[in-house]
């Protein structure tokens, strides 16, 4: 057992590799509302983004150093290629923290050598101590990633690590890239480096890996019984291709079975120490967070956090659970801040009360976003009686999130009916400063509102995805429309809430607009795409 920890480290990766979803780009406040949710979940060490990428992320990994990387909060990490320019644009980035860690990487696989980085094994060798005693001479946290290691030959693997290791390297993560290995052989990898690398003892022992084949996690829990002490892991899973390793499916699983997982660090089956430092509580109100702003909704079969995670439709589940939880429930939802989600407000209710409520739901607001939610939520609270916490965080999320408002909606009146055409009346105000107004027809209302507002907006698009789902039950209900579009290639989402389905379509579609108009006037002042980098 090689790394000098009693316990295991969580490293979120959501506002990095999780952005790489397919649609889930974020904005600067967006990430540092995830941040801040991050670190009230307890997670060791956020990886902020990839600073070299863009300038806007390295303003996202600046401010989150500044705002979330406090001397008691997580360590704030950034990407960086094995480049001089990458290594000192994450350093630059960090500064802020007062802990902070770069973590670079290299490719070692035989594949990737030969087709991507076009080097030897004698290059990638000389390369990696250089770059690592670069990043050490900046920070002194640093992690190093052989890319692909789950497909590298395990004994040139053990060459780069303890080069990597000698060169300063106090973290080493271990990337199944491609989502290949199953969990023994993810194992033996995790054990032969603990066997093999002579410094190891040195460095902790880390790994990542995605979800291609669904083994992300069972692959991390069986690096955890060979020495592995640091997972790399994102909100809901989210992450390129098939996505990551889960968050919330790691942290409840050394949880739960943590009698199973204990003499694997050394202690005793019955210590009742909890193996993460995570506050499982916050677990529930950050995948709710996450899904509302990349617009990626969760599946309700999602183990832990989907909705039908607690729910027992069987009569005999039923029963059961009624006589005692333990018949079919292996956790309490309780134990993930899955409440029964209460009448907690109503319209008679102060600014006091709904601000201390949100808090308590961990939503940090400046006093303007206050204000602009009290305000939304009065408005919802003179349409229903009833306001609960899932209609608290959709207004929250639906007023304060949002993406800068270029084009904004002013009016919108839809007719409709059998047999009548159904036609839409809209009004946007646009980046320009004046209010334009035009009708359009469709096959239903949602469709002539969405072909309006392409009249006035004016960027060709495919829509990928529109979903509506309901957030508590009843038929005056808030809606939520979640809409996926894509243009050259690239996909951009948007999200609403609103009692009224139309409107809230309408605002759907125009917010993933307002993202994808934000990044083409970024690339035209950039002059280039952002870089994407893998693990």
């Amino acid at each position: 057992m090689s790394s000098p920890v009693d316990r295991i480290l969580i490293f979120d990766t959501t506002l990095r590799d999780g952005e790489q979803s397919p649609g889930a780009t974020l904005t600067v406040e967006e990430k540092l509302s995830i941040a801040r949710a991050l670190s009230r979940l307890g997670v060791d060490i956020i990886e902020a983004g990839f600073p070299f990428a863009s300038p806007g992320d390295f303003e996202a990994v600046q401010k989150i150093a500044q705002t979330v990387g406090t001397e008691n909060g997580p360590v704030i990490c950034g990407l960086a290629r094995a480049t001089k320019k990458d290594i000192k644009a994450a350093a630059e980035a960090l500064k802020p923290a007062a802990k902070h860690r770069i973590h670079t990487f290299l490719a070692t696989s035989d594949i990737h050598l030969e087709h991507k980085l076009k080097k030897t094994r004698a290059e990638v060798l000389a390369i990696v101590p250089e770059m690592v005693s670069y990043a050490k001479s900046l920070v002194d946290d640093i992690e190093f990633s052989p890319e692909d290691a789950g497909r590298s030959d395990p004994e040139f693997l053990y060459q780069v690590l303890e080069v990597a290791i000698a060169a300063g390297a106090t973290t080493i993560n271990i990337p199944d890239t491609v989502g290949y290995t199953t969990p023994a052989e993810y194992g033996a990898l995790i054990k032969g480096i603990a066997d093999n690398v002579p410094n190891i003892d040195q460095a902790i022992i880390s790994v990542h890996g995605h979800n291609d084949l669904g083994l992300a996690v069972a692959n991390f829990l069986e690096a955890v019984k060979n020495g592995a002490r640091q997972l790399e892991c994102t909100i809901n899973g989210i992450g390129e291709r098939a996505g990551n390793a889960a968050l919330e499916e790691l942290v409840m699983a050394l949880h739960v079975r943590r009698s199973y997982f204990n003499p694997f660090l050394g202690r005793p089956a019955d210590s009742t120490e909890p193996l993460t430092n995570i506050d499982t509580k916050h677990i529930y109100a950050t995948s709710r967070l996450v899904s509302e702003l990349t617009g990626m909704m969760v599946q309700p079969n999602k183990a832990i956090v989907g909705a039908n995670a607690f729910a027992h439709e069987s009569g005999i589940h039923q029963d059961g659970v009624l006589k005692n939880k333990l018949t079919y429930e292996i956790m309490d939802a309780e134990s993930i801040g899955l409440t029964n989600n209460q009448i907690v407000l109503g319209k008679l209710s102060g600014r006091n009360a709904f601000g201390t409520r949100l808090k308590e739901l961990g939503f940090d607001l400046s006093e303007t976003e206050l204000n602009n939610a009290f305000i939304r939520f009065k408005e919802v609270a003179d349409k229903r009686k009833e306001i609960t916490d899932w209609d608290l965080e959709a207004i929250v999320n639906d007023e304060i999130r949002q993406p800068p408002e270029l084009f904004r909606l002013e009016r919108v009146q839809v007719s409709c009916g059998e047999p009548a055409v159904p036609t839409a009346t809209l009004t946007l105000r646009t980046p320009i400063g004046g209010e334009e107004t035009t009708v359009a027809i469709g096959t239903g209302p949602v469709d002539a509102v969405y072909k309006a507002i392409n009249q006035i907006v004016q960027l060709p698009n495919e829509l990928l995805e529109y979903s509506v789902t309901s957030v508590t039950e009843g038929i005056d209900a808030l809606g939520k429309v979640s809409v996926r579009l894509r243009h050259q290639g690239v996909i951009y989402t948007g999200y609403a809430a609103n009692t009224d389905i139309i409107v809230a379509s309408a605002r759907a579609y125009l917010g993933a607009l307002n993202r994808l108009y934000a990044a083409l006037e970024n690339q035209k002042s950039q002059g280039h795409p952002p870089v994407v980098a893998s693990l």
